[in-house]
């Protein structure tokens, strides 16, 4: 044995004073002179190093990876590409790792990396720098053959590439078979793995091939292997009367013990029994198959316990840690027969549920009855003869049980104990695998009396092993990280909750609080979901840390040593102190001690596999069933809001996606402070617990996803106007294409498409250096009953968010003819629009129409209201004051871009248009479409293709701004910017139009006029 073990050298090589040192130096430090001894030392060091737990540096000295700037850790994957280290230090924070710095390791790899940034939000970032050991050695997959090759299309998408297959590796494989890899050599770079097929599952479509890949993928073992089944045979079918006599087990054959289990329950591990004591007190007893007395430690029985972790129940099997031979045979608590156990008796006191006493101790014992749930449900709920009948003599037992249970779930919500109420629910499949039914699984008052017997057994036997300061194996749930806690306090403020308690200082019995406030309400599911959301995984841990979501500061798993192996484990050291007087002797306490970390870090490592493949053939299994199923409807709950669309949960529990591109009706914005999506026209919300009507669209089998629409949704292009029809009264006038004096097309502008809270667009024509002009002033709802703040109208087809597009069509609509007319010289006099510049200082007319940029109104609107070519303007103070014309304002309305022009010159259709400058409205208030129209905007401010001619999505608070436009260098009456008093203009200037500085533009031949 070496002179130190591998603690004390990891301790000795942190510590601040350490330098690097050879193996030399530390076989001097350690004063190892023994040649066996220095022989186990090196390979003690090689070991270490291998593990990455030390490094060897260029000049061969060993050292600690934290004090190199290195950390060691997990890597977990996204499909997407990047992934995350989960450092072994579990003060340090997950550092992400970007898709380029990967270099080649996949899911599960145990690594070194090296933080290299720290991002904006103060989040860490690294690179890899070393693999140390690989976690994916088979990877299961979809095959396709390409002949002289062959590719595999991993079913773990955590795996984002593909595995080459040379030719001769297929072993028989055909195209769409799942098969199992071995890979031969991992990714690196641009290449990718290159593996070799071991087995063929079967075609992806033949019965039984989806549940065995799941099984293959997560690397469930199906079958035990010879020598582990060969010791569990040597097991006994019965008990002696010597083995419990020389064990001094207590004999409590004759006390009325029932275990409470499902239906096709198996494995039954626990038993329990109340009595009611002479002095009124409850005596619970909750005894505990003694699995460890059979599975000896080191075995080959335990060895394979170890590596599985925990039983697993997927859809249409149980994949159990232990062999049949054990966990139904002589382990199981079958009725009528003798087992082994460990035992825990506690007394508690009446009203107040306190622990009066307890004592933990061997036994053995007799079931009475095999009990049901159903039955159980029966006997205390419906009162069904027929059963009460049938157990007419554990009746009573069974009504005191009830009393138990609720005083000790009282006492535990009243502690604080966090008590989430979510549907399960179970799918039923036939005997070929074809789900047929999904079940919500029921919690009733039995399944409740079972939970609060093992809670309050595990607190009991976890305080008294700490207590006793022997290395022991507990279950914990940390405290919320304060980041996360803050931001569900937040959430839950949106709803007019309060949560009591700041930081990481907020109890349970405050959350606990808040579920029991929201209890019936429509906000219920999505506070209860967002609340697990901000809780930290349960784990197993050498130290008990308490149980957060419990509210208890001892907590450990006692009672499923059949199918937990932490439980097994925390078995052997119960008896092994039993039986040594409450302690254990020193060599053992040590060796426990250095085993109890690992087996806590494999216990929870493994549960987050069985969790994950249960999950997935739950999915696959669900999938199924809705595949019949395409087009019906159904009425769901919103369960998950997300970026790119919402989460549906059927009554059933099957969920759904509602892709954001599917929700056809409106633009929706994913507002992620209120878990919300919101319309950008509608202001219609979709949140977490809103009912909705759906119907099924897609199942995809490869993914396990299925895709939801929603019912009665109104295409957003449904009402888009064709060319033809937009040549009609609601679209553009032909007859106003012309040419004015500055060589530029006078068309058609804008409509009046003001956003929610923010203006329009202003000018619908890209200005002096390609900004666009106009107002971008965030504006206010029409006070006087318009259209609600928008971007675009009910009947227009899609907004332009792409600058491009919207530059695009700008240029196209600069270059359409206006109709001659009185007004021709103020065209003339100012060139092009965008060349217009607006003086701070209003010269108003009092009769002016308020008419934007010297352009004139273009035509009488459905409304009767004028329109400008600009979008997004605000109304004059004298709007719809102008003179009499032909077209006349029914309303005295009409929509400006914020300033007028003053020319004295009548427009041809008689209203004045004024070339001075026209203030915005005191209070700065706009028109709800951007306008100070009386009503809205009508179908004709689409274009020749029938897009709108104005608007940009709106922004808002959570684009980071408050709509309003910095000033932009060139652009007129951009949002902010203080306007100039605009340039006196000659008729000579007007020929030539002035240089804009951009790339002059070649005009097309102009059409031929349109004669009226």
């Amino acid at each position: 044995m070496p002179m130190c073990t591998e603690q004390e050298l990891l301790d000795f090589m942190r510590e601040t004073a350490y330098k690097p040192m050879t193996y030399k130096e530390l076989e001097k430090h350690f004063g190892i002179e023994d040649a066996f001894e220095f022989k186990t030392f090196l390979k003690l060091l090689t070991e270490m190093e291998q593990d990455g737990k030390i490094l060897l540096t260029r000049t061969e000295r060993y050292g600690v990876p934290e004090r190199m700037n290195l950390l060691r850790g997990r890597i977990q994957t996204h499909p997407k590409g990047f992934a995350f280290l989960i450092p072994d230090d579990k003060e340090h924070p997950d550092l992400y790792i970007h898709a380029n710095d990967l270099k080649g390791t996949m899911n599960g790899d145990i690594v070194l990396a090296r933080v290299s940034a720290k991002n904006e939000n103060g989040k860490l970032e690294g690179e890899i720098v070393r693999i140390i050991k690989r976690a994916v050695t088979q990877v299961v997959g979809l095959f396709h053959n390409h002949d002289s090759y062959g590719f595999v299309v991993p079913d773990d998408k955590r795996i984002n590439k593909d595995i080459f297959i040379r030719g001769e590796g297929f072993k028989g494989a055909i195209t769409g078979q799942k098969v199992v890899v071995n890979i031969i050599t991992y990714p690196e770079g641009r290449s990718a793995a290159e593996g070799e097929i071991v087995e063929i599952l079967g075609h992806k479509d033949d019965p039984g091939v989806d549940i065995l890949s799941i099984i293959r993928k997560h690397g469930l073992p199906e079958s035990f292997p010879g020598d582990v089944l060969e010791e569990a045979d040597k097991a006994p079918d019965t008990i002696t009367e010597d083995e419990i006599v020389q064990q001094g087990r207590r004999d409590l054959r004759s006390k009325v013990i029932v275990t409470i289990d499902g239906e096709d329950a198996k494995d039954l591990d626990d038993a329990v029994n109340v009595e009611g004591l002479p002095n009124g007190n409850y005596l619970l007893g909750v005894h505990i198959a003694d699995v460890s007395y059979y599975v000896r430690e080191k075995s080959k029985l335990d060895e394979e316990a170890y590596n599985r972790g925990c039983s697993v129940y997927l859809v249409d099997r149980v994949i159990p840690m232990l062999p049949h031979r054990l966990s139904n045979g002589i382990c199981s608590l079958n009725p009528q027969v003798d087992r082994l156990t460990m035992s825990c008796e506690m007394e508690f006191e009446p009203g107040t549920m306190k622990l009066v006493r307890h004592d933990i101790f061997t036994s053995v014992i007799r079931t009475k009855e095999r009990m049901t749930y159903t039955n159980v449900r029966k006997i205390l709920n419906e009162e069904d003869p027929e059963v009460a009948e049938r157990y007419a003599d554990l009746v009573d037992t069974f009504k005191l049980m009830q009393e138990l249970a609720m005083g000790l779930r009282g006492n535990r919500m009243k502690r604080g104990a966090i008590d989430f109420e979510f549907q399960e629910a179970k799918v039923i499949v036939d005997p070929q695998g074809k789900p047929v039914e999904i079940v919500k699984r029921e919690r009733s008052i039995a399944e409740q009396i079972i939970e609060e017997f093992m809670l309050v057994a595990n607190e009991t036997v976890a305080e008294h092993f700490h207590w006793l300061k022997v290395p022991f194996i507990y279950r914990i749930h940390e405290e919320p990280s304060n980041e996360k806690l803050m931001t569900f306090m937040q959430f839950a403020g949106n709803f007019g909750y309060a949560v009591r308690g700041k930081g990481n200082t907020v109890h349970p019995r405050a959350l606990q609080t808040l579920l029991e406030e929201i209890q019936g309400t429509k906000e219920e599911t999505v506070l209860s979901t967002m609340m697990l959301r901000s809780m930290k995984q349960a784990k197993y841990d050498a130290e008990s840390l308490g149980h957060f979501g419990l509210a208890a500061e001892y907590y450990s798993h006692f009672t499923s040593p059949i199918r937990r192996y932490p439980d097994l484990a925390i078995h052997r050291v119960m008896r092994e102190v039993l039986e040594n007087g409450g302690t254990l002797p020193d060599n053992r306490y040590d060796s426990l001690n250095a085993r109890m970390p690992d087996i806590a870090s494999q216990s929870s490592e493994r549960e987050r596999v069985a969790v994950d493949a249960e999950r997935d053939t739950e999915k696959l299994k669900k999938a199924e069933f809705m595949l019949d199923k395409i087009g019906e409807e159904f009425t769901g709950i919103i369960s998950g809001v997300t970026s790119f669309g919402m989460f549906i949960e059927l009554e059933n529990t099957v969920e759904g996606l509602i892709r954001l591109s599917d929700l056809t009706d409106d633009y929706y914005h994913f507002h992620e402070l209120h878990m919300a999506l919101i319309g950008e026209r509608t202001s219609k919300i979709y949140r977490i617990g809103d009912e909705v009507k759906i119907r099924v669209a897609r199942v995809n089998m490869s993914d396990h996803t299925i895709d939801f629409e929603m019912m009665d949704m109104k295409s957003r292009s449904g009402s888009r106007v064709s060319f033809v029809d937009a040549r009609g009264p609601g679209g553009f006038d032909r007859k106003r294409k012309k040419r004015n004096a500055a060589g530029k097309f006078a068309g058609i502008g804008g409509g009046s498409g003001g956003g929610h809270n923010r203006g329009g667009r202003g000018g619908d024509r890209p200005s002096g250096k390609g900004e666009r002009s106009g107002s971008g002033r965030p504006g206010q709802a029409n006070q006087q009953g318009g259209q609600p703040g928008r971007v675009r109208h009910a009947d227009e087809s899609i907004i332009i968010n792409d600058a491009s597009q919207a530059q695009a069509d700008d240029r196209t609509r600069s270059k359409r003819k206006r109709k001659p007319g009185a007004h021709k010289e103020n065209l003339e006099a100012r060139g092009s629009v965008e060349q217009i510049q607006v003086s701070p200082t209003p010269v108003v007319s009092p009769d002016s129409a308020g008419h934007a940029g010297g352009r004139p109104p273009r035509r009488k609107d459905g409304n009767g209201s004028n329109t400008s070519s600009n979008a997004g303007s605000n109304a004059g103070p004298n709007a719809g004051s102008g003179t009499a014309s032909k077209e006349t304002v029914s309303n005295g309305s009409s929509t400006s871009n914020g300033s007028s022009v003053s020319s004295g010159t009548s427009a041809p259709n008689g209203n004045s248009v004024s070339l001075g400058a026209r203030p915005n409205n005191s209070n700065g208030s706009q028109g709800s479409n951007g306008s100070s129209s009386l009503f809205p905007a009508k179908r004709g401010k689409l274009d020749m293709w029938g897009l709108p001619r104005s608007g940009n999505y709106p922004k808002n608070a959570d684009d980071g701004t408050d709509g309003t436009k910095p000033p932009r260098k060139g652009g007129g009456g951009g949002g902010g910017r203080v306007n100039r008093a605009p340039k006196p203009f000659t008729k000579a200037e007007a020929s030539v139009p002035k240089p804009s500085g951009d790339k002059p533009r070649r005009n097309k031949k102009p059409k031929p006029e349109v004669k009226e």
